[in-house]
């Protein structure tokens, strides 16, 4: 229920704000609006204060809306008394600006989400280290379980503070995506590596997409205890006789720092298709136990790993992370124009295949994370909610028949030649751009359900 909740709302706030942006301009501009719909099909209610006023509804299918312009296409056809109220017979400056108005304010929105997010703050984890994994970027970088991270830089001169672990990832991920190296000033001084400069070689990573495999490869980890915090019934742990709490010390008499070194260890505990038993000391009520345990096998992606089918890491040390006015909408700027930035590479690498398609998500995906972050308090919301009204603004920029974007070219064209596209142009542009919006809808659903469904994905 929270996670359709949720969805609802997403969709109440995004879709209007994004046909508003068409109709204030347009009518700015001097086009009569015969119709702001919210959603697609049969009307479910309306609204017209008179009949030369614009009317507003609500129709039965939510996953969208469109605003009607009066001569958007048929101006040839109107009474002359109209013609002037016609948007195809506006000067193309006014039709440009009518036709962006929808996908810069679903980027507008998103400025002021990210900032009211940040004012209102959220309780996040320290960019405190686990283990990295071996042989991963951050291992090689020199980093070591305990390590806080307390800044990041580009260029090892303009430094960054970094307040909270999802910081640090989301910084990462940037740099990934851009193929550069990311520099992070560290205080290992409680472990006892001191103060120091390292630098994430992300730029050698053989993958730019964010997954299971690139996230492993970079090796950043959260630190956390290295206490079971849940069995689950049924499962090998559980078989081999663990219980909630259990602190393990020492795993075949190497010593166990965190969560993540303990974490790996299962991991590669396979031979072949069998899981490798392990000889694992533990703390159980201030008592020493000694116990062996043997993990069961899963494949992921192709490779076998072992698993307990336990939770492992007790509760990392939080930090509450806001910002001031101005500050938080100096940062929703920022990452409005990150996100934007990325979420264009990410659709780019997507259509010349250096992407997987299934980053494309459905409206089931869109569900779950709207859900997920209603459940982490109003502030994940919002930066939620700013997520999608960026890759809302952003997908309608495309230059496909169908979007705003799509008619933006058709403006362009106009604007270098001094004359519209053919109607028999655009005709056969609409029918090529319906056709990619299904697929790619078929796509997005498709990859919702697989998702789903187990042993498919």
């Amino acid at each position: 229920m929270t996670d359709l909740l949720a969805f609802l709302v997403t969709l109440a706030v995004l879709i209007p704000i994004h046909e508003y942006g068409h109709y204030r301009v347009a009518k700015a501009c001097g086009v009569r609006v015969l119709r702001f719909s919210f959603g697609f099909g049969r009307v479910l209610w309306r609204r017209q204060a008179s009949p030369d006023s614009t009317e507003f509804t609500i129709s039965a299918i939510p996953l969208g809306g469109y605003v009607r312009l009066l001569g958007h296409g048929d101006s040839a056809t109107l009474p002359p008394q109209l013609r002037a109220e016609a948007f195809d017979n506006h000067p193309l400056r006014h039709r440009v600006a009518t036709i962006a108005a929808g996908p810069l304010a679903n980027l507008l929105l998103a400025i002021v989400l990210f900032g009211c997010a940040s004012w209102i703050g959220m309780d996040e984890p320290v960019a405190q280290l686990g283990t990295p994994a071996a042989g991963s970027v951050a291992e090689r970088a020199g980093l070591r379980s305990g390590d806080k991270v307390l800044a990041s830089s580009d260029d090892g001169m303009d430094w960054q503070a970094v307040q909270s672990m999802p910081e640090l990832i989301g910084e990462a991920v940037e740099a990934i995506a851009d193929g550069r190296k990311l520099y992070l000033q560290v205080d290992g001084s409680a472990v006892g590596n001191g103060h120091r400069i390292v630098v994430l070689d992300t730029d050698k990573l053989p993958s730019r997409e964010i997954d299971a495999s690139t996230s492993r490869q970079l090796g950043l980890s959260l630190y956390g205890e290295p206490i079971i915090t849940r069995i689950i019934v049924g499962g090998a742990g559980d078989r081999a006789g663990l219980h909630a709490d259990d602190r393990v010390l020492a795993v075949d008499g190497v010593s166990i720092a965190d969560g993540a070194q303990l974490r790996e260890r299962i991991r590669v505990a396979v031979d072949g298709a069998q899981g490798r038993a392990m000889h694992w000391r533990i703390e159980r009520m201030g008592q020493t136990q000694d116990i062996d345990v043997q993990p069961g096998v899963v494949d992921e992606a192709g490779t076998k790993i072992g698993r307990l089918e336990i939770l492992i890491g007790g509760t990392p040390q939080m930090v509450h992370v806001s910002r001031g006015l101005v500050d938080g909408l100096v940062r929703g700027a920022q990452r409005t124009w990150d996100t934007s930035w990325m979420t264009l590479k990410m659709f780019g690498r997507m259509i010349v295949g250096e992407a997987s398609l299934k980053n494309l998500s459905g409206p089931l995906s869109i569900a779950d994370y709207a859900g997920q972050s209603a459940r982490l308090g109003i502030a994940s919301f919002l930066s939620f909610l700013a997520f999608v009204s960026v890759s809302l603004g952003v997908f309608n920029l495309l230059p496909l028949p169908m979007l705003d974007g799509g008619h933006l070219m058709y403006y362009l064209f106009e604007g270098l030649t001094g004359r519209p596209l053919s109607d028999w142009w655009q005709q056969q542009l609409q029918r090529a751009g319906a056709l990619i919006l299904v697929l790619m809808m078929v796509l997005a659903l498709s990859n919702d359900v697989v998702a789903r469904l187990p042993g498919l994905h």
